[in-house]
């Protein structure tokens, strides 16, 4: 019986100071969030990337009863906002806003920054879904079509972007790629111009997102043959993707999402992907962002990493490809 007692004791002694030890490193372990959240984004006030950021910032003061203070700091292919996530303190108070372009610029640009090692990817939040047009004078109605055409006729097609080493530029140099065309490229300065000359017919192609063609091909100005994802979008339902249209294996993704600085503790990279996923799913957000031609993700912070390493893994391929030095 005394053995028993004495077991009995050293338990529960072992049992009240492991109890004690875990309170005093409760106890230790900060609050999430404690202060005013920064939301750097990457883009201009009024487009895709800073709507939808303000739209998760206001959602998050909501749920955490913290600002959520949007500072927009565009330029430079958006990496004058990365540096400065890359250089804040890594304690989950500094937030980056940016777009898909962010894993383009290492291959295109000398950075200050390592985007593998100074940033972590917390979550993809939305995409903007992507199509590829032509113009209606161009005698295709598919994909199959296009590059039997394209094919017949080498380096006569022409096809614009938004600028040289751009995401518009980059996915039509993939599937050029991936089908063994030879067209030829024109940069423009912006969607909408290179948009515009596809309209007027003086350019044959372009890719660019759902809601900037939508108007144009539901009224006969422009022709869509094909989503540019990898599945298809909620905001066409009816047009295949172009792997589907023969390039198998062919997807490329607008995505807007978020990072922290590359040593902020994963914990809090959770906590804030799972607030995040908690808004986007819910059906009245995702009518909202349907809406603005916006498909809602919020993958967990495993995914989108993986992800955003074998983005910056394909694209790099394709600029080497391509022939574009990093400047």
């Amino acid at each position: 019986m005394n053995r028993f007692i004495a077991s009995a004791c050293r338990a529960l002694l072992m049992l009240s100071t492991g109890s004690l030890i875990a309170g005093a490193a409760s106890a230790q372990a900060p609050a999430y969030p404690a202060k005013s959240i920064r939301m750097v984004i990457a883009l201009a006030p009024g487009g895709g990337v800073d709507t939808t950021g303000r739209f998760i910032a206001q959602k998050l003061h909501e749920a955490w009863g913290q600002s959520v203070v949007a500072d927009n700091r565009p330029g430079a292919g958006g990496t004058i906002a990365a540096e400065l996530v890359a250089q804040a303190p890594p304690d989950g108070h500094t937030l980056l806003m940016t777009s898909a372009g962010i894993s383009i610029t290492p291959s295109l640009m000398k950075l200050s920054y390592d985007p593998r090692r100074d940033l972590l990817p917390v979550t993809m939040a939305v995409v903007s879904p992507g199509v590829l047009v032509v113009h209606p004078s161009v005698p295709v109605k598919n994909v199959k079509e296009l590059i039997a055409f394209a094919k017949a006729r080498p380096n006569e097609l022409f096809f614009s972007s938004s600028g040289l080493g751009s995401a518009q530029h980059l996915t039509l140099e993939l599937f050029s790629q991936m089908t063994g065309l030879k067209m030829t490229h024109v940069p423009y300065k912006g969607t909408s111009p290179s948009v515009n000359d596809v309209i007027a017919g003086r350019i044959a192609l372009t890719v660019a997102s759902v809601i900037s063609t939508r108007p144009f091909f539901t009224t006969g100005r422009l022709r869509a043959l094909a989503v540019v994802g990898p599945k298809r979008t909620p905001a066409l339902p009816d047009y295949p993707t172009i792997a589907e249209s023969g390039v198998p294996g062919f997807g490329v993704e607008n995505w807007y999402a978020l990072f922290l600085p590359g040593k902020t503790d994963k914990a809090i990279a959770v906590k804030i992907q799972q607030a995040v996923t908690r808004v986007l799913t819910d059906p009245g957000t995702e009518k909202l962002l349907r809406g603005q031609g916006l498909d809602a993700v919020g993958n967990s912070q495993e995914e989108f990493a993986k992800l955003y390493e074998a983005e910056i893994t394909k694209w790099a391929k394709v600029v080497q490809t391509v022939g574009l030095k990093p400047k």
